[in-house]
């Protein structure tokens, strides 16, 4: 396979290029730690403020799940037609043209990467300081945690997936422990605070019911969004094509049942009227079990937020590091380590750019657009498929994996997010000429750099 090629290379003296070292197990950890952050521990009361049925509460977080593994298939599918590292920049980039490829890795640099994970970053800086008090600002704190992400990814692939995984089980133990508590407190209260599922809906069948629905869809999309992060470390994953596939599709059911596994705890403790008036949930459920459970509660929001971050640093600089090697972006970010077989300046370029918002930015204007820059480039990408099968079939090539229900799965996936975009954004419209003069500001420096050069001799790596 190629990856064995390029290891054989490598092992051989020459240039070095990255190395599959990450296993099945490795991608399943990947998958699961970009979509679980902070958000689960909050979003189940905003989606219980827009519709106020247990029956609809839940089924919007099963229909976010439905849809978010429909995708994770799509990205099976194209992970394993392309092993490319990158994920959506290659799709884009081969699918469609680079210029496409090159704004998204252009927004992500700016924007996804560096503005979303500052903005974890600080909560986990605010909830870490609360738990075990610093004598140093929290920005300092949360620059610092970043810094160090960073230092540990630099040793190797391997090592920071070794430390993002022990980091998902511990958020998937501590999530766990949430359900447990509050499903047990609801069986050993059940006479006095049994959950009516009648009437399943909240109100009458209309054009209002609808519009609340898709309002509460759009935190139930956010919190599941992540898990196409997998993909941009395929050409570190040994047999991408059959465990890439695996991985996105375990990692997405395993999430789906930790979601709904909270929501219906949230439930049951709280009652949907409960849980439509807190913006603390989870630690409300915990607080039941007294003030260890509560503490506790922090406690896990601290570890889910730092292996969001551990996952953001490990993933996000393979997309820059694949810009670099197809010769769009400053030939140095495709470097790769001699020794360690890491982008390191890709992962140093990524984590001070966010260490730098951290300290002196404020992205608070459109940080509301990351995740929706997000699902409108991960729909493109989602219609990449439609190209790569037609060139597969072309070929006379087989993929190792098909998306189920295709075209028609892919179209209501890429419909339903567009959707859920489109509403954000008329939503916040605000600032919407903001966030596209950043997009389009990488228009003339994907010209200039694409111009000057052409691929360089790491784009093997990516290869």
């Amino acid at each position: 396979m190629n990856s064995q090629r390029l290891q054989s290379k490598a092992e051989a003296g020459e240039t070095p290029h990255l190395v599959a070292k990450l296993g099945l197990f490795d991608a399943t950890m990947i998958v699961m730690g970009g979509v679980i952050g902070s958000g689960i521990f909050v979003n189940p009361a905003v989606v219980a403020r827009h519709v106020g049925s247990p029956v609809l509460i839940l089924g919007a977080w099963l229909v976010g799940g439905a849809l978010a593994l429909m995708g994770a298939m799509i990205y099976a599918e194209l992970g394993a037609l392309l092993p490319k590292a990158g994920g959506s920049y290659a799709y884009l980039h081969d699918g469609f043209h680079p210029l496409l490829g090159f704004l998204y890795g252009w927004f992500s640099l700016l924007v996804i990467n560096a503005g979303g994970t500052a903005a974890v970053s600080l909560v986990f800086a605010k909830y870490f300081s609360v738990l075990l008090p610093v004598p140093i600002s929290e920005r300092a704190l949360a620059a610092g945690t970043i810094l160090m992400l960073a230092i540990i990814n630099c040793l190797g692939v391997r090592f920071g997936s070794n430390v993002q995984s022990a980091l998902m089980i511990l958020r998937a133990a501590g999530i766990l422990v949430l359900i447990a508590g509050g499903i047990g407190w609801y069986w050993m209260n059940s006479a006095a605070t049994a959950l009516l599922w009648r009437p399943v809906l909240d109100r009458p069948m209309s054009g209002g019911l609808a519009a609340a629905f898709g309002s509460a869809m759009i935190p139930v999309f956010f919190a599941y969004g992540g898990w196409q992060t997998a993909n941009f470390l395929a050409a570190e994953i040994r047999e991408p094509r059959k465990n890439l596939p695996r991985a996105l599709v375990m990692g997405v059911l395993g999430v789906v049942a930790l979601y709904v596994g909270v929501t219906f705890a949230c439930l049951a403790v709280l009652g949907p009227a409960g849980l439509a008036e807190t913006s603390t949930p989870a630690s409300d459920v915990m607080r039941v079990l007294g003030s260890k459970g509560a503490a506790l509660m922090a406690v896990g929001i601290a570890i889910s937020t730092l292996g969001f971050l551990s996952q953001s640093v490990l993933t996000y600089p393979r997309v820059f590091f694949a810009m670099a090697a197809d010769g769009v972006f400053p030939a140095g970010v495709a470097r790769v380590h001699a020794r360690t077989q890491v982008p390191v300046v890709a992962i140093l370029l990524a984590s001070l750019l966010t260490m730098a918002v951290v300290l002196v930015g404020n992205y608070d204007a459109i940080l509301v657009y990351v995740e929706s820059m997000d699902g409108l480039f991960l729909g493109l990408s989602a219609l990449a498929l439609f190209v790569f099968r037609r060139r597969a079939k072309a070929e006379g090539m087989e993929a190792a994996f098909r998306a189920p229900g295709h075209p028609w799965t892919t179209i209501i996936f890429v419909a339903a997010y567009w959707v859920v975009v489109a509403n954000s954004f008329y939503k916040y419209r605000a600032n919407a000429a903001l966030v596209l003069g950043i997009l389009l500001a990488g228009v003339p420096l994907y010209f200039y750099w694409s111009g000057s050069k052409g691929p360089n001799n790491n784009s093997e790596g990516n290869g």
